[in-house]
């Protein structure tokens, strides 16, 4: 029993004298990756506030607005008054991607804004609904030549008739479909 312990120990050893030449042997540049996995990877709030507002000023106003709404820093540090506002209306239209009604459109606050079909716009944008809606339009929230995230026609149409169609009116289609189903038969028997 006492020779086991005596080689458990020694093997300790011998792992442990193994472990110290491999960390001494190791290149430079395993170091320098092990140094950069314990390290957290640099992000955009790392960033000096010049850079920041340098990014925020070259935003069209759907991006512009989403970072606003990130954290209170953004919210002070972003601007999204009437210019960009205007400057993102008529890149649409220079598009021609749908646009508000100019009647109702009010360029005063971001809340007012954004109700109505200014709100569906950007949720359409969000969507990749606008994407490749004209040949050579590409992607416009990525600005690639094609569009990778627009969703397939199948699933568009799934998402639609769940969002259109509560249970209620599944129902009266299912109710409905009697009735025009025997009105094709009475139609068929007076040939």
């Amino acid at each position: 029993m006492h020779v086991q312990l005596q080689q458990k120990q020694e093997g300790r050893k011998a792992s442990s004298l193994l472990q110290k030449n491999n960390d001494a042997a190791a290149s430079p540049a395993s170091k320098e990756a092990r140094r950069q996995q314990q390290q957290p990877s640099p992000s955009l709030d790392d960033l000096p506030a010049e850079i920041h507002l340098l990014i925020s000023k070259q935003l069209i106003y759907p991006d512009a607005l989403s970072l606003k709404h990130t954290s209170r820093y953004f919210y002070s540090l972003v601007d999204t008054g009437i210019k960009l506002k205007v400057a993102w209306l008529m890149e649409r239209r220079s598009l021609h991607l749908e646009c508000p009604n100019d009647r109702r459109c009010d360029l005063g606050s971001d809340l007012k804004f954004c109700r109505g079909s200014v709100r569906l716009l950007m949720q359409r944008r969000r969507e990749h609904m606008e994407c490749e809606s004209r040949p050579g339009l590409g992607c416009l929230v990525y600005g690639t030549h094609t569009c990778l995230h627009r969703p397939q026609l199948r699933s568009r149409w799934a998402k639609w008739l769940r969002a259109q169609f509560t249970i209620e009116a599944w129902w009266v289609l299912l109710a409905l479909m009697p009735i025009f189903l025997g009105w094709f038969y009475i139609v068929d028997l007076l040939r």
